[in-house]
């Protein structure tokens, strides 16, 4: 039975579509784009999550001073306060990616396309060769999970820690390290 597949120009872009198709990644709310503190002070305060945002960025005034404030959008508050709400309203505007799930860091890879160690450079994951087999359990995935989280797991990055830290971990360092030099990579987990 085939799993989850993930293709991209690069085995970093391959892993990264993989990953996407079965978790959320971090994002901006596309609803959040208001630029005046009035603008988001409103949006902040119609909703239970907003107004905790408020809250744990520090804003702490009396529901008198807040519909004064959001009587009037020339109403003149300090920049402190300007501050605090625009705080709270980039929180409340990110959404946090998923965890990486067991079957992703768990699952056995089948990466099809040109995979090269030394002189050795192939086409793998056709009729003439297999794909090359990981065993991802065996895997450190640390770094890979702690970019992910923040947001920050380019298709570069994602195909160097693979590389580092999930091949290596499994199969060692092939003759002179691990390329993957090809322009189109396809990646199922099992």
């Amino acid at each position: 039975m085939a799993g989850p597949t993930g293709r991209g120009n690069s085995l970093g872009a391959a892993l990264n579509d993989l990953l996407r198709s079965q978790v959320t990644p971090r994002h901006r709310l596309s609803s959040y784009n208001a630029k005046h503190w009035h603008a988001q002070l409103s949006q902040l305060t119609a909703t239970h999550r907003g107004q905790q945002a408020l809250e744990d960025a520090g804003l702490h005034v009396t529901t008198k001073t807040l519909i004064n404030w959001l009587s009037d959008a020339e109403y003149n508050i300090r920049r402190s306060y300007r501050d605090l709400i625009h705080t709270a309203y980039e929180n409340t505007a990110v959404v946090p990616a998923d965890p990486l799930p067991d079957h992703i860091k768990r699952g056995q890879y089948e990466i099809s396309g040109i995979v090269k160690t030394g002189d050795d450079e192939r086409e793998r994951g056709n009729r003439r060769a297999a794909p090359l087999r990981i065993d991802g359990s065996r895997g450190n995935w640390d770094a890979i999970e702690e970019l992910w989280l923040a947001g920050e797991l380019t298709d570069d990055d994602f195909e160097d820690h693979f590389i580092d830290d999930v091949i290596v971990e499994d199969i060692g360092e092939g003759t002179d390290g691990w390329e993957f030099p090809g322009a189109s990579y396809s990646v199922e987990v099992r």
